[in-house]
């Protein structure tokens, strides 16, 4: 199983930012795919998740308005469209994925993922 994380950058506040993350080697039964970053110093935090049953989708609190996550199954992507970024939302940015049995109240949770990508670095600065 691979996941190949692109479409980090530098990108001045205000601006935006589209990532993408294609998912290869597992199929998906009731998984999901999600988005973490890691800002220098910190911990890993949950920023979106979107659960491939039924589009269940999940934010972190302070980037709801300012983000989408989406996916294209038949080509097993997500993709995160980050609008209005600030220089708060500078981290690496890492796509992660469940192929099978994720239930909603686990969306958020580091732990409930099987697989990463790489990650790919996101730098919001004038």
């Amino acid at each position: 199983v691979q996941l190949q994380a692109s479409g980090g950058g530098l990108v001045q506040p205000g601006g935006s930012l589209r990532l993408s993350c294609a998912a290869s080697g597992g199929t998906f039964s009731n998984g999901a795919m999600g988005w973490f970053r890691q800002a220098p110093g910190k911990e890993r935090e949950f920023v979106a998740a979107i659960r491939w049953s039924d589009n269940t989708k999940a934010y972190e609190d302070s980037v709801k308005g300012r983000f989408t996550i989406s996916a294209d199954k038949a080509k097993n992507t997500v993709y995160l469209q980050m609008n209005s970024l600030k220089p708060d939302d500078t981290a690496v940015y890492y796509c992660a994925a469940k192929f099978r049995g994720i239930i909603i109240s686990s969306l958020r949770l580091i732990a409930a993922y099987n697989y990463w990508g790489q990650g790919t670095l996101v730098t919001v600065s004038s």
